[in-house]
Formats: structure tokens, sequence, C-alpha cells
């Protein structure tokens, strides 16, 4: 989960073009913080390290739910949206059809877990049902998860875009260099997780990923979270980078990605 949380860290001071549209900046400043993104990341990691090698729906879905919004009311401000934060503070939490990149940027964890492609795609499916019910949203989150699984799987990139292109049918065949100029804010799967997916495929390595997300500009903390996910499952993330990381999350944050690699471990 370090990739994902590192791309929403480098990304985030470059939010709402922000930036330059460039691959040319600084990895760090005194802006590279966690935002929703990695609360979320951390919440979906503590919910399925708790249920463990069960992928009943109902029991995913409630540990999903419960995770997230305990985490998330533990980080009020954190920059989550308008319908996700009265999400948070409902005593009956509902999905309400969202098919934001909320469900994606989350949903790393689900990536690592399992032995098979299809148990790793169903419960992708479960932590994006409480909120983001959508069917758009729902493949936000399988792309993400089932390209983090053939990554690891070692799937040449070639094997993971034809994956992608054939089981969800997103257009792949754009450059960076083609949608660069002409991209903006867009905070849907639909709209970001395609290029987050291009930025992985462009790259040469982790950190190449993750610039290349920022570069394009828009929700860059989403889409370098995203790219940065697949990448570390692709190449894997320096200790430097791991080191850097870990200085800027809390203790109960480091708690759980330890608990996760032990998990990955085992």
């Amino acid at each position: 989960m370090y990739g994902a949380i590192l791309g929403d860290m480098i990304g985030a001071p470059y939010e709402f073009d922000r930036g330059a549209k460039t691959k040319d900046f600084p990895l760090f400043s005194q802006g590279s913080r966690f935002t929703d993104d990695t609360v979320m990341t951390i919440a979906v990691a503590d919910a399925l390290l708790e249920v463990g090698d069960a992928a009943e729906e109902d029991v995913v879905c409630a540990a999903a739910a419960r995770a997230m919004q305990a985490w998330g009311r533990r980080y009020p401000r954190a920059g989550y949206g308008g319908l996700f934060r009265r999400w948070l503070a409902s005593e009956e939490p509902e999905p309400y059809g969202s098919f934001g990149n909320g469900s994606a940027m989350r949903v790393a964890a689900a990536g690592w877990l399992y032995d098979t492609l299809e148990v790793t795609r169903e419960v992708a499916r479960q932590t994006a049902i409480v909120t983001h019910n959508h069917p758009e949203g729902i493949k936000g989150a399988e792309v993400t998860a089932s390209a983090i699984f053939l990554a690891r799987e070692g799937k040449t990139k070639e094997e993971i875009r034809d994956y992608i292109v054939r089981e969800f049918g997103y257009d792949l065949s754009r450059t960076l260099d083609e949608i660069r100029p002409h991209y903006s804010m867009d905070a849907t799967c639909p709209g970001s997780v395609p290029e987050a997916v291009i930025s992985f495929l462009e790259s040469t390595d982790f950190e190449d990923a993750v610039r290349n997300a920022v570069s394009i500009g828009g929700d860059t903390d989403t889409v370098a979270c995203i790219a940065g996910s697949i990448a570390e499952a692709f190449y894997g993330v320096s200790e430097s980078l791991k080191e850097e990381c870990r200085s800027r999350l809390p203790q109960k944050m480091l708690a759980v990605l330890d608990a996760f690699d032990e998990a990955r471990r085992r």
C-alpha cells in the first residue's frame, strides 16, 4: 500500500491544476501530506485484515463500512467530498450511487491479499458498493485491484493492458502527451482511472509512474494514488521512499501498514 499512499502525498500539492503539468517537480515538499485517499486506503486495509479469508459480501461490506466510518471520523478534515462526508456522519450509512474515483483510490489492499483474480475482483466490488454502487464506481475499483493483482503475479504491461481493455472496456490507447494538454479536474472513475492506468503503463519505474500521473493535472493526488498502487506491485518501492512515507503518517496508520505487510508475507 506504500505506492498508493506515496502517490497521494506526492500528488496532493498539485491537485486542481496547481502544478505546471510537468514531470519536473520536487517529489516532496511542505504540502506533501496524506489526504482522504490515504485515510480510506488504510480503512479498507484495516477492514480486510479484520475479516481475514472471509469474502462473503455481507461480512466484507459491514467491515468496510465500519472501518471507513471509524477512520473517517478520526480524520474528519482530510478532504472528503460532500456526499461522502454525509455518509461518514450517518448512523445508518447507505450507498448513494456514486461513480467517483473514491472507490478506486481506496482499494489497493484488495489487490494484494487474495490468491485468485476472481476473489480479488469480488472483494474490490464489495469495498466499492458500500458507497459507490454505480456500475462505473464498481468498475473503477475492480480495474485498480485487478491491475495490482496482475502486476504482482508478474504479468507484463501488455498483458495488464489487454486484460483491462477486454474485461472493462477502458480506452488505454491514448498517450499522456495526448491527454495532458486538455485534461482537467475529473473526480469520476471514467474520467481518472484510465488516466491513472496509462500513467503506469508509460512509466519506467515507480517514481516515474507517480510523476506521470501528477503531470497531467486535475485530481493529481487520486490519479497518482491509483497509478502508484499499481506501480508498486509492478516495480516495488524503495526503502528510502517507504521511510519518507512513514515519516508523514501517524502511529495508528503505521500499525495498519505493518499488520498488512505481515499478512502479505504470510
